[in-house]
């Protein structure tokens, strides 16, 4: 089972999780996962909304569509409000930015970006160009200022539950019937009210090794890089349609299909000139990073 502890909010839940008043943090959980059941685990944490995912394999495609109403003509520079947050959404919104559209980052005042916890560098390099504002969503004023900026939109990126946001007064099915393509990137899709990030979402995908009786992650966060991409790659082609579509990402579908398939097998080492993955078909190095300018 992957699960995540990237919240205050859900440190704080790891008492009631493995039932001890006392416990905290990853010890305590690890403690707790060592003799309890996979199934009964993450049942509970699912329970207490923490972001889980036990390893299953894929029902349904990474992204699926539903055709709605004939859309506005686009511009040179389509209109990209995003509500998303963290790393999936903004990496599509980034995308999409680079492309040329014109994106608009909305937060909520009382519940900013948790991206902006971390690194300073990333969240602005993810929303370089990117207008920012803050609504106040508990406000009607806030709610109103949220609708004309939804409804002005080309697109639309989310990342919440879909009662979250019908709660504010946005049902995605009634804005693409206005011709507003709408675009959810979720754990499991919008028919799931499953909480997930990237990390955990990739292990239940099957993006992870065994090594020497430890499970160990393919990649950081691997669910979130590929759905932003996957999802920018769905967002643009929809603008070039003649309709609005209303686009569901599942960030577990997405990374199942990429580690679907056979490996060849393979031995990743380490030089004094870098890594090294060796094969059958031959010996290659694998690229360095490379830094992207802002």
């Amino acid at each position: 089972m992957g699960l995540s502890l990237a919240r205050p909010s859900d440190l704080e839940l790891v008492p009631a999780l493995v039932e001890d008043a006392d416990a905290w943090g990853w010890p305590s959980v690890l403690a707790w996962a060592a003799w309890v059941d996979t199934a009964e685990a993450a049942a509970r944490a699912r329970l207490l909304g923490l972001p889980c995912a036990e390893r299953r394999p894929s029902v349904r495609p990474g992204v699926l569509t539903a055709r709605g109403g004939r859309r506005r003509s686009v511009g040179a520079h389509p209109v990209v409000v995003d509500l998303t947050a963290m790393w999936a959404g903004p990496l599509c919104a980034h995308l999409l930015g680079r492309t040329g559209a014109t994106v608009t980052k909305v937060e909520s005042t009382s519940r900013p970006d948790g991206a902006r916890r971390g690194p300073a560098e990333f969240f602005n390099l993810m929303h370089a160009g990117h207008e920012m504002v803050s609504v106040d969503f508990s406000s009607s004023a806030g709610r109103e200022e949220l609708r004309r900026l939804v409804l002005s939109a080309d697109l639309v990126l989310e990342s919440s539950r879909p009662r979250a946001l019908r709660q504010l007064g946005l049902v995605a099915e009634d804005v693409v019937e206005a011709g507003i393509t709408w675009l959810s990137i979720t754990a499991a899709g919008r028919s799931s009210n499953a909480v997930g990030f990237g990390d955990d979402v990739a292990v239940g995908a099957g993006l992870y090794v065994e090594d020497s009786g430890d499970v160990l992650p393919c990649g950081d966060a691997l669910g979130d890089p590929l759905a932003g991409v996957v999802a920018a790659a769905a967002a643009s082609e929809a603008l070039l349609g003649e309709h609005a579509l209303l686009i569901d990402v599942s960030m577990h579908d997405v990374a199942a299909d990429a580690a679907s398939g056979t490996i060849e097998p393979h031995v990743v080492s380490r030089a004094s000139d870098g890594w090294w993955v060796e094969s059958a078909t031959g010996r290659f190095p694998v690229a360095a990073p490379s830094r992207r300018p802002m």
